[in-house]
């Protein structure tokens, strides 16, 4: 008889190498009983049910380890374990959740507590002025290399001053801007009157790109790369470009012909800036894409505004940037800045540069008469210094009135240097030529007028002779205010009676029927019908019958200059 030897084989033996004739055997994972295959399901939900009863879950389990140590910080808590892989059934799966405590033993009796709230520093009134004084400072430190003209540049229609007929409430830009609506259009006006600035106010409020050219500097290869480019913008986001072109006067007429496709078709806004008049200037066809609008020169009330800002900001950088005095002017030297701008506010804010720059620490407000020789002695522009314009002109025409052709020259000469409109002198000899010399030498008016066309097709430096040359004639010529006299005594007669005095019948047109019939023209006496052209007719109004306006040998008068 064979003795048997019960060698019982380790529980992972059993569980991985069955006998042929027996079922498979697997080890549960909980309690490490052999169980059948067939039957581990159900024993697995029985474990985990008497661990769950008798608080065992408190302890690891070997699937508790295996899963901690499988397990990614990352993983969900839920882990699927295959345990059938046989193909002749169907896969099973099972589902072992292992329940997340939601207190660790650490944290178990020790009491929460809640961060304290973090308390802002309360701000005083007073730390809350220096605060604002200091980032004013630090924002003025940055502005110290920019001119006083850009730093006081408006940034929004509030700010602007001036042209309230385009950019008031109920001006035609302001319309535009605040619906966003704005058409090609061309600015006329002086310099210094804010016509780049109303174009990058709406460039600013606007939602359309924009691009500023300066007809000084920029040519056709540049425009073309603007109009490419903004033709691709409205084809690819149907957004418009606003082209601002400063003195677009500058531009031929090449030049001007290529903006009209772009203009027309709507691919950019053209927002044109020029002292010219655009009549003379510009392109008809351009001008008929574009609305012409006028500004005006700003009034003394207006400067007046801007000097006082100006004031307000250079006190600003004197305090908190400069450490130096603060500069006041009283009420008369700001009349007189805002008078010598002659309406131009650049003019009138390089003119407070100018004494910020002089009275470095001054004593007690600055006065006109203080200011009148240190604008004499640093500032050189001509036209526009008060009634230097005036007076220049008035003091070239009374040396030509006078005879005096020398006086005449050097008066020329220093309105020419100093930046004076040639033609604006050339049409005050038109002037002369007629109010002066008169008929005395009727070849004058016919000189002057050929000395502005010179000028005109000439234009400075090489037609400043022409302008002597004329000036010298006038001054030479005899003089007749003969026809000045008589003009003005017929001006001062047609105020009083011009209602009263009616044209006579015989004088009157007659070219139909009717009018014959009433008395037009009945009675007149046609002259060249006449021996020598003489007849005895009357030609003026019944009122003014015997009345002379033109006075034989009232050339001159009858008082004698002591001085001579």
């Amino acid at each position: 008889m064979m003795q048997t030897i019960n060698s019982t084989p380790p529980l992972e033996t059993r569980a991985i190498e069955p006998s042929t004739t027996q079922k498979e055997m697997v080890s549960c994972p909980i309690c490490g009983r052999t169980i059948s295959l067939s039957q581990i399901n159900d024993h697995l939900d029985d474990c985990e049910k008497k661990k769950t009863a008798s608080g065992a879950g408190k302890q690891p389990s070997v699937l508790a380890a295996f899963q901690q140590k499988k397990k990614r910080p990352s993983e969900e808590e839920t882990e699927v374990i295959n345990l059938d892989e046989d193909e002749s059934d169907k896969e099973k799966k099972m589902e072992v959740k292992r329940p997340k405590p939601e207190n660790s033993d650490l944290d178990a009796g020790v009491p929460k507590v809640e961060p304290a709230p973090v308390r802002k520093p309360e701000i005083t009134p007073e730390k809350q002025k220096q605060m604002d004084k200091a980032e004013e400072a630090r924002i003025l430190r940055t502005q110290v290399h920019m001119p006083l003209s850009e730093r006081l540049r408006p940034k929004t229609l509030d700010d602007y001053i001036g042209q309230k007929h385009l950019l008031g409430p109920e001006g035609i830009i302001r319309g535009f801007i605040e619906t966003d609506q704005v058409p090609s259009m061309i600015l006329w006006g002086p310099p210094g009157v804010g016509k780049t600035t109303i174009a990058r106010i709406i460039a600013s409020r606007t939602q359309h790109r924009f691009v500023e050219l300066n007809a000084a500097h920029s040519g056709v290869s540049d425009l073309r790369k603007v109009f490419e480019s903004s033709h691709k913008e409205q084809f690819l986001t149907k957004r418009r470009t606003i082209v601002f072109c400063d003195e677009i006067h500058r531009y031929n007429k090449a030049q001007q012909d290529y903006f009209l496709p772009f203009v027309e078709k709507g691919d950019v806004v053209l927002i044109g800036a020029t002292t010219e008049n655009p009549s003379f200037k510009l392109n008809s066809a351009l001008l008929s894409r574009c609305k012409v609008f006028t500004l005006n020169q700003l009034d003394v009330k207006e400067l007046y505004t801007i000097i006082l800002k100006g004031l307000l900001h250079i006190n600003k950088m004197r305090k908190l940037v400069n450490n130096k005095p603060l500069l006041t002017i009283s009420k008369d030297g700001i009349d007189y800045c805002a008078q010598l701008a002659q309406g131009d506010s650049r003019i009138a804010i390089t003119l407070l540069e100018l004494m910020d720059a002089h009275f470095m620490n001054p004593k007690g407000p600055i006065t006109a008469d203080q200011i009148k020789p240190v604008l004499q002695k640093t500032h050189s522009l001509y036209d526009r210094l008060g009634e230097a314009h005036y007076d220049t002109i008035s003091a070239f025409h009374k040396s030509v009135r006078g005879n005096d052709p020398d006086a005449a020259m050097w008066y020329l000469g220093l309105m020419l240097q100093g930046g004076e409109d040639p033609l604006y002198i050339a049409r005050r000899m038109i002037r002369i030529a007629s109010e002066d010399v008169g008929v005395a030498d009727d070849s004058c008016l016919p000189f002057a007028i050929a000395a502005y066309e010179a000028v005109m097709k000439v234009g400075l430096p090489e037609a400043d002779l022409a302008l002597v040359h004329c000036a010298v004639k006038l001054a030479r010529a005899p003089k007749s205010v003969q026809i000045y006299k008589g003009w003005k005594r017929v001006k001062s007669v047609l105020q009083e009676k011009s209602g009263q005095c009616q044209i006579p019948m015989h004088l009157r047109n007659a070219p139909t029927q009717l009018m014959k019939e009433l008395g037009y023209a009945k009675s007149y006496k046609y002259p060249p019908d006449f021996v020598d052209g003489k007849v005895v007719q009357e030609y003026m109004p019944e009122p003014l019958h015997g009345v002379k306006f033109l006075m034989e040998g009232a050339d001159f008068g009858n008082v004698k200059d002591p001085d001579l």
